[in-house]
């Protein structure tokens, strides 16, 4: 079976979809190497790196810049990809579909937030987007999502079949693990400037609206209450390049009108070879996100032997079972409480790592292979 891959976040990894397509290639050629895996890119992708072996690539050179180049590579150029490199499945793994191609078509939708958050459907370029890519979902032979609250979701909002959705779950990445390299892990704590604590609070994520940070904010004046400055909260990830947009509140002002700007510190992107190390230092994983398609956040600090803190909302139950501390997303007293609670309580912490590796250790991309491997199947012979 020749399966063809939408590649253009191949090379963004610090993304949802980017670590997905990383992840699913490899594990199905580890889970099968007779399958013949193409991967079509854009031909301004410089990086191309962890590609597992005997993966064909077919870079596409692009007639326009921005949005409309990729609306064009999804629309026009990966369609034709698939006709010359002759697939039997094309397969987008993110939100992003063809109206259009000549064979079975599997697409990924991870989440649905654009239907969910309306801060995703300011403009008129972005509701056009959210328009075309629903459409076209609906006449995918078949869609893979990431947990069953994003199916229900997906058969409520964009109007499909359940018959036709298919969960398949994410895992922790094996280099997620709780057993630490000292020396890896001190670099780690030099290089983002954490010398000088020895306990933290971590948040690691983006900043858009949805992902609650500002109720992690004020969460933490309860915690600086009773901690004082010693324990900082730690915010980690990519910044945006503006502000106080929809989509991006203006956090830095809320950290100043909370008096916080002692307590917290910002360290900026963190490399993915830094990410368990970063994990398994900090004291408690905080994730106050509102909508997740899966979580990967805390089973990664799970499986790193982290305590994760998570709002009781989503998919976070569903991904976390009874291995996370999950509040209320609107309750800043409780989430406050909640980061208390471990770092005050070391058995109780303790508990919560044990039950944290023992949940992480249930998901594996060997199944999320094995899943999507018989849905292309079943999407064949359905042709």
């Amino acid at each position: 079976m020749h399966i063809t891959f939408n590649g253009w976040f191949w090379d963004q990894p610090y993304t949802g979809s980017g670590q997905y397509v990383r992840h699913l290639l490899t594990a199905l050629h580890t889970l099968n190497p007779d399958l013949r895996l193409s991967l079509v890119v854009p031909d301004h992708m410089r990086t191309l790196d962890h590609l597992p072996p005997a993966v064909d690539v077919l870079p596409i050179k692009t007639r326009f810049g921005g949005h409309l180049g990729k609306v064009w590579f999804e629309q026009r150029a990966f369609p034709r990809a698939v006709a010359r490199l002759k697939a039997d499945i094309a397969h987008v793994p993110y939100w992003g579909p063809p109206l259009r191609v000549g064979v079975p078509l599997v697409v990924s939708v991870l989440d649905v937030i654009p239907l969910v958050v309306p801060a995703y459907r300011a403009g008129l370029t972005n509701r056009l987007y959210t328009s075309l890519v629903t459409a076209a979902a609906r006449g995918a032979t078949h869609i893979l999502t990431i947990s069953e609250a994003s199916k229900h979701d997906i058969v409520r909002l964009i109007g499909v079949p359940p018959e036709r959705v298919s969960v398949t779950y994410l895992a922790a990445d094996r280099v997620f693990q709780p057993d630490d390299d000292r020396e890896h892990d001190a670099a780690v704590r030099e290089r983002y400037g954490l010398v000088d604590v020895d306990d933290f609070v971590l948040y690691l994520g983006s900043y858009a609206v949805h992902k609650n940070v500002r109720l992690l904010l004020a969460a933490y004046t309860y915690v600086t209450q009773s901690m004082g400055p010693d324990v900082p909260l730690v915010l980690a990830g990519h910044t945006p390049a503006e502000w106080g947009t929809p989509r991006f509140p203006d956090l830095p002002a809320t950290i100043d009108e909370l008096g916080l700007g002692d307590v917290v510190r910002w360290i900026g992107p963190v490399d993915e070879a830094d990410k368990p190390a970063l994990y398994r230092l900090a004291s408690v994983f905080v994730f106050p996100s509102r909508y997740e398609g899966f979580g990967l956040g805390p089973l990664e600090a799970m499986a790193c032997g982290t305590p994760v803190v998570a709002c009781d909302v989503s998919s976070l139950p569903e991904v976390t079972g009874d291995a996370a501390f999950l509040v209320d997303p609107d309750d800043s007293k409780a989430l406050g409480g909640a980061i208390l609670s471990l770092l005050v309580q070391p058995e109780f912490a303790a508990t919560m790592r044990d039950h944290g590796l023992a949940r992480a250790r249930e998901f594996s991309w060997r199944r999320t292979a094995e899943d999507t491997l018989d849905v292309y199947r079943r999407a064949a012979a359905a042709r």
